[in-house]
């Protein structure tokens, strides 16, 4: 079978395990994730059709624990979630079985394949939310994603009813139309408390959107 008959039938493949999600009218300039801390960060929601950086420059920030919440909201909410793991890093044994029905895990290793599969992903529309996380990944794996295909992946988002989130360490998604960072810095004391992930604190750094709201 030729390379372009495997992405044909990976796409019906998905189409059937993954269904597009039907979004209303008055629901589509804005994905509600459905955690409140930050769903009120961004103003009520991630924009639909658009790229949102959001930039982790700790080392214990709270991405991890974050994705996991995202997962989790996506169960209860009926929504389903693509994570591109660019580092192979997620642990999904963190998580009960449940939590993973709605997710497509994607693991790779370098950024570049990162990359290509959110091009693919995105250009069907099967997910609510695409999750990029470039976290761990080396600066210099980075440096090496041309501009040019952060501008491509935002011109296919565009027309999907999806919420493309990156996480990065550094800003470097130039088409990004919200950029946020990630102020906390998380101690083994955080995680002992009962309700730890409720106290992530995002700042908007730039915003292409219409209104601009910092938590």
């Amino acid at each position: 079978m030729t390379a372009s008959g495997k992405i044909i039938d990976l796409r019906k493949l998905l189409a059937e395990r993954f269904p597009p999600r039907q979004i209303g009218a008055a629901a589509a300039t804005r994905f509600i994730i459905g955690l409140p801390f930050l769903d009120q960060a961004v103003g009520g929601g991630l924009p639909n059709g658009a790229i949102t950086e959001l930039i982790s420059p700790r080392a214990s920030a709270g991405t991890a624990s974050l994705i996991h919440a995202l997962l989790q909201s996506a169960l209860r909410n009926y929504y389903f979630v693509a994570l591109i793991d660019g580092r192979d890093s997620f642990d999904p044994c963190a998580l009960d079985h449940s939590s993973l029905r709605h997710l497509l895990w994607v693991r790779c290793t370098k950024a570049l394949e990162a990359i290509k599969a959110a091009d693919l992903l995105l250009r069907d529309g099967n997910f609510s939310l695409v999750i990029v996380d470039l976290v761990l990944n080396p600066v210099e794996e980075l440096h090496k994603i041309p501009q040019t295909s952060w501008y491509r992946l935002q011109r296919l988002v565009e027309s999907a009813p999806t919420a493309c989130l990156v996480l990065t360490r550094h800003g470097m998604v130039s088409s990004a139309q919200l950029k946020m960072v990630l102020e906390n810095s998380w101690s083994l004391e955080t995680f002992k408390e009962v309700d730890a992930i409720s106290q992530l604190r995002f700042r908007v750094q730039r915003s292409h959107l219409r209104s601009e709201v910092s938590y």
